[in-house]
């Protein structure tokens, strides 16, 4: 049964189909194995062993009678950011202490329409603040990958007990959210595909909100294939999200299949920055030359104003965050400390309740959206998110899909940045003009770097264009052929 961990989701919901195997028996593996683990990579927040396993009965009386959904009988993992009824939702944060919720995700509950079986919450930094894993109110998460010198790494943030779990093969998929890169940044670190769709393409109703306009629900998969699957089962319109699309959602697993041939791949120069370690640039220009090899034609671009996405994205995030969080105040839900009158009651709670990262961006938020500074910060990084998504619109008048780096590095020691919030914050420098732009981008695992660990590659698409996004992703993989493994110390 061990074994059956190890699959993809494509081919364990095949042999699910078959009757190889039974939803309740793989069910009862993935939870041995997530407890297992548990005190090795602390990458869990919650169970729940009744639901789990009532709804693997549930898939297999379906399978029983040759039904089905895209995803039937696989057990997912749900970062704590997502609703699911009755299990503990914390966002990681000691504000939301025993705070259980009476009602679903419209992402969660995509996936479980298409037959998911719900295994667990996992940690993340917390409210989604971080890129490392570390402000988890339940302590860090731990990569299953270890460094050269046998170091504990960071899983890369903030979904990392996501990541972590699919890299370990704990589960067959796992929900994330991006709102700077904490869905490509973690899988980069862990060697895993990372997806996020075009803003709306996913429900953001009952995901605990860090920046509204940023925050994009997305997959963590062991295959591109995988991601699809996974994409396709939680995208739609929903109603309950005013910033949900209405448009159709395309076959994002049939993409998978088809040619890059004669598709063109931009190359942006402002994505060589300076301190850029030679394995990153390397395993860029071998991305390049395994696209290439496979048809498409490369083209030099420009994205002008990426300089100023990782500034403009640390006034626009933390500015929503204040308004956001704002909300959490110990009265109706959470925890509550009490003082000698509602202002103290206030002041303790939040003191108590946010951890040091979130207070910051708390307080950056509030600082720049006061009187005399909105112009002056919050305006003006407004107008330089227009300006990144103007050059995301010129470039995709030349090419079919972007091709960069995922992070400016592979995974680094647990506490190693920690101390220092801009070192920290410079791990998004790839990924934060997506999210600005609101257009879909991809990790796709590229190769190892000289201490053996993973390295990914990223894919920017324009708006609504997943598709190409997940061509070339595949066409990368193909070429790639990564299949390496952490070994097993947990």
């Amino acid at each position: 049964m061990s074994d059956l961990l190890k699959l993809s989701l494509t081919d364990v919901t095949a042999k699910l189909r078959a009757r190889e195997v039974s939803a309740t028996e793989l069910a009862k593996e993935a939870l041995a194995a997530c407890r297992s683990a548990q005190g090795a990579l602390n990458a869990f927040t919650a169970f729940d062993e009744a639901k789990t396993m009532a709804m693997a009965k549930a898939s297999d009386e379906r399978l029983a009678r040759g039904e089905g959904g895209l995803l039937e009988g696989a057990p997912l993992a749900i970062k704590d950011l997502f609703a699911v009824e009755g299990v503990s939702t914390t966002a990681s944060s000691n504000i939301l202490k025993g705070f259980k919720p009476p009602y679903e995700s419209s992402v969660t509950q995509s996936w479980w329409d298409n037959g998911g079986v719900f295994l667990c919450k996992t940690s993340m930094d917390e409210f989604a603040m971080g890129s490392s894993n570390e402000t988890s109110n339940t302590g860090p998460v731990n990569n299953p990958w270890k460094g050269a010198k046998g170091e504990t790494l960071t899983p890369g943030g903030s979904s990392g007990g996501s990541a972590t779990a699919v890299a370990a093969d704990l589960c067959f998929g796992a929900t994330g959210t991006d709102t700077g890169g904490s869905i490509r940044q973690p899988a980069s670190f862990t060697g895993t595909v990372g997806v996020k769709g075009t803003y709306g393409r996913t429900s953001r109703w009952g995901a605990i909100a860090f920046a509204s306009s940023l925050d994009h629900p997305g997959p963590f998969a062991k295959t591109v294939k995988d991601g699809a699957m996974l994409l396709q089962a939680m995208s739609g319109h929903d109603p309950k999200d005013s910033t949900s699309l209405p448009n159709e959602v395309p076959d994002f697993v049939a993409a998978c299949g088809r040619s890059v041939k004669g598709l063109r791949i931009g190359v942006p120069k402002e994505y060589r920055v300076d301190g850029m370690p030679d394995e990153i640039e390397q395993a860029w220009q071998q991305g390049i030359e395994w696209l290439k090899a496979a048809g498409c034609e490369i083209v030099d671009i420009s994205l002008p104003h990426t300089k100023y996405a990782l500034p403009a994205y640390y006034i626009v995030a933390p500015a929503e965050a204040s308004s956001n969080l704002a909300r959490y105040d110990g009265m109706r839900y959470g925890n509550r400390v009490e003082g000698k009158d509602l202002t103290e009651t206030y002041e303790k709670t939040r003191a108590s309740g946010f951890g040091t990262e979130v207070q910051r961006r708390i307080m950056i938020g509030t600082y720049v959206l006061s009187a005399g500074y909105y112009d002056a910060y919050y305006l003006r990084a407004l107008k330089v998110r227009t300006r990144i998504l103007q050059d995301f619109d010129q470039a995709f008048e030349k090419v079919d899909a972007i091709l960069t780096p995922s992070a400016p590095s592979a995974a680094f020691p647990l506490g190693s940045k920690s101390n220092d919030p801009i070192a920290m914050y410079l791990n998004d420098v790839f990924t934060v003009t997506a999210n600005l732009a609101g257009v879909p981008a991809m990790s796709v695992p590229a190769g190892l770097d000289k201490d053996g660990l993973p390295l990914g590659l990223q894919i920017i698409t324009k708006a609504l264009d997943e598709e190409t996004m997940f061509t070339v992703g595949a066409a990368l993989e193909d070429a790639a052929g990564f299949t390496a493994k952490p070994a097993k110390w947990w």
